[in-house]
């Protein structure tokens, strides 16, 4: 009785007579390497830390808490864990910054966040006040090509709904100058370009205002017992305090 094929021995295929030819590798040598998957907390806090830098700067545990809305101890916990895996580097009592792995991962998440809080709004009608929870749960599916079709589909992009530059695939995001309203001359015309904060009561009331991306606003006057300001905005005129114009950035 014939032993079994050997490397290279061809076997006849019955049905079209061709001899096809048998080749034994070892798959270890041709199998791509593993694609490390990270959990979603993970992302959560390699975002929570690349949001919260400046310049490389270190962010404490207690800012990066505050941001995650959990313990101090629970955050060292995850910092010596990304630490191990090299995605961040961790100097205890000083606080914590992203390695280049570490930024390369949080730069995709926040492409991925951004890139869908804009299609939710320009494709499916979500208000600006209502995407960003919905963009949360959206950012860790786990599909480059998915992204850069949405990427495509909505003509690449710069900018989110708030104003925030979305990262390109390579990982690069665009600058344009911007100034907080009260930094601004008064008699400045500007087109307001962004928000530092996202809540949604904040968000619900710009749009009561009429103040959303893109709308002309006139510095009328500045008044120095509380820092609030005098606004034209679509040929009305309003009185923000101090604080709220400082979460308005403009086009300088």
């Amino acid at each position: 009785m014939p032993g079994p094929a050997q490397p290279n021995e061809s076997l006849q295929n019955p049905c079209d007579g061709l001899a096809i030819p048998i080749i034994l590798v070892n798959l270890h040598d041709i199998a791509p390497p593993m694609i490390e998957r990270h959990s979603e907390t993970e992302e959560n806090y390699l975002k929570a830390i690349f949001k919260n830098s400046e310049g490389g700067d270190m962010v404490s545990t207690n800012t990066i808490a505050k941001d995650l809305g959990t313990t101090p101890a629970s955050v060292t916990d995850m910092l010596k864990r990304l630490s191990e895996k090299q995605m961040v580097e961790y100097v205890p009592y000083r606080g914590v910054r992203l390695t280049p792995s570490g930024e390369k991962i949080a730069l995709m998440i926040v492409r991925k966040h951004r890139l869908w809080e804009l299609f939710l709004v320009k494709v499916l009608n979500f208000s600006w006040d209502k995407v960003h929870d919905t963009a949360e749960q959206l950012e860790h599916v786990n599909s480059p090509e998915l992204v850069d079709k949405i990427d495509e589909f909505l003509g690449f992009p710069k900018f989110d709904p708030h104003g925030d530059p979305i990262p390109s695939k390579d990982g690069i995001m665009a600058e344009r100058a911007t100034l907080p309203l009260p930094a601004l001359e008064v008699g400045a015309e500007v087109t307001m370009a962004g928000v530092l904060q996202h809540g949604p009561e904040f968000l619900q009331y710009l749009d009561r205002l009429g103040m959303n991306i893109g709308a002309k606003i006139t510095i009328l006057e500045k008044i120095g017992f509380d820092e609030s300001l005098l606004l034209r905005v679509r040929d009305r005129e309003i009185v923000l305090s101090g604080e709220f114009a400082r979460q308005i950035l403009a086009l300088a």
